[in-house]
């Protein structure tokens, strides 16, 4: 008789079970030694894809470095012209070390969105240091505001548009005479009256309007660069247009410099691990599946601190590049007030006319002007940032007047913090860079600037009459 054992069973069961699965589960070895080749496969394939859907390396390559931020962003070089290790070498605009402003925009490089010139300034042409004949120069100096950045190419910036401008006025004049002051006005009071009624004439000749901003740039660079770069060049004005990055350059430092060397200098073990894992990063990046991988789990938006700094450090939030408090604001303000005065001794010794303006900036932007993105950027930035940027350029105008009041005579001031036209049209892709449109609007105000001094207008006969 047959006689059932349950514990016969359990044991029979248990032992089939685990054998099974004993069986059904590979050794370690066997998982460790099937990663390489999965992951070869899995790179193969990968590559098939993006090749089959005409994705190359730069589509595939980080959401967070679109292509013109990356084409924007400095890669400082070293002596030999090679990337310094631990610094970031994603950028395409290429910049050196100065001994004189801290660094500068290596000569004779261009991209689809910029043109750098022999002399290191955003210009299609060189610029020859002697000046020929009839020829009328413009230099504008300041940071990325004035140099462009995010502009589609050079002919989107404000010194292309400025030039444009000029240039036009010289050929209304040529063709309309009638429509502006003569040249030789009437001693008969009514007939005087209208003529001076008329707008004046400006310096016929051919205008270049050079843009020598650079990226990062304050008020103690491009006091060097006046001195020890421009003036050579015989300007007959200069443009400055700045002010942020004086807010937000801490009131220890004299210039913006390339960030990290000294650093680098005092802690060599931080450089080498700041330069082998930008090393590793870059080995990775060779291939397409950890492209696509990050890309994936990168944000689409970069902070905004990233998208408005290309020198500074970009690892802290807007607000904290900015005075924590009104000590460190009044520093930073006394600096630009000094560097500034200096600015107009160099140029009033030159007897070139300046036009010092104060840069445009979103929290300046009225809400009713606004295009929905920039209402989107005000919002990312928070009140804590905005009462800091709007304390920061009311000192900084302040500055302004006094420098007006103890130089009168060849010192034009501009405030462009509050740029409300073109309104309901975006002029801002972020807290300081600007849209071609508002470039547009920025290079009218200006020629309206330039136009009205006096040593850029032809001063008629009889203008004094005794």
């Amino acid at each position: 008789m047959f006689k059932f054992h349950r514990n016969s069973f359990k044991s029979s069961y248990r032992s089939s079970y685990y054998g099974k699965r004993k069986r059904n589960s590979p050794p370690l070895w066997m998982v460790l030694a099937a990663i390489p080749p999965s992951l070869i496969l899995l790179e193969i394939l990968t590559r098939l894809a993006l090749g089959v859907s005409g994705q190359g390396r730069e589509t595939a390559s980080y959401k967070g470095e679109p292509a013109i931020q990356s084409a924007y962003a400095l890669k400082f070089l070293d002596r030999n012209k090679h990337p310094y290790a631990g610094l970031s070498d994603s950028g395409a605009l290429l910049a050196q070390a100065s001994p004189y402003t801290g660094y500068e925009l290596a000569k004779n490089q261009k991209n689809q969105l910029w043109q750098i010139d022999d002399q290191g300034f955003r210009n299609d042409k060189p610029i020859p240091l002697a000046k020929p004949k009839g020829e009328v120069r413009i230099f504008i100096l300041g940071n990325s505001t004035a140099f462009g950045q995010g502009s589609p190419n050079n002919a989107a910036t404000i010194a292309s548009k400025l030039e444009a401008r000029l240039q036009e006025r010289v050929s209304q004049q040529q063709q309309s005479p009638e429509k502006y002051r003569p040249d030789s006005l009437s001693f008969y009071k009514p007939e005087r009256v209208k003529m001076l009624a008329l707008p004046p004439k400006v310096r016929p000749g051919s205008y270049r309007v050079i843009n020598a901003a650079v990226p990062g740039y304050t008020s103690g660079n491009y006091l060097a660069q006046l001195a020890l770069e421009i003036l050579p060049y015989k300007p007959d004005a200069i443009i400055v247009l700045g002010g942020y990055t004086d807010l937000v350059l801490p009131s220890n430092e004299i210039a913006t410099t390339i960030p990290k060397l000294e650093e680098y200098l005092s802690d060599p073990s931080a450089h080498y691990w700041d330069a082998f894992g930008q090393g590793w990063q870059k080995f990775l990046s060779n291939f397409a599946l950890y492209r696509v991988v990050r890309g994936l789990t990168q944000k689409p938006d970069l902070p905004l601190a990233e998208k408005t700094f290309g020198v500074l450090e970009r690892d802290k939030s807007l607000e904290n590049h900015l005075a924590e408090n009104e000590a460190e604001l009044e520093r930073r303000v006394q600096r630009y007030s000094d560097n500034s005065k200096q600015l107009l001794q160099l140029c009033t010794a030159a007897g070139v006319p300046l036009l010092l303006a104060l840069q445009p900036e979103i929290s300046g932007r009225s809400p009713e002007a606004m295009s929905e993105t920039e209402k989107a950027v005000l919002n990312k930035l928070g009140e804590d940032y905005l009462k800091r940027s709007q304390k920061g350029y009311a000192e900084l105008a302040k500055v302004h007047d006094t420098l007006k009041k103890a130089f009168p005579n060849n010192l034009y001031i501009y405030n462009f913090y509050k740029l409300d036209k073109p309104a309901a049209e975006q002029s801002f892709f972020d807290p300081i860079h600007l849209t071609e449109a508002a470039n547009t609007e920025l290079a009218k105000r200006l020629y309206d600037g330039v136009t009205k001094i006096p040593k850029m207008q032809v001063t008629p006969e009889n203008l004094n009459p005794k």
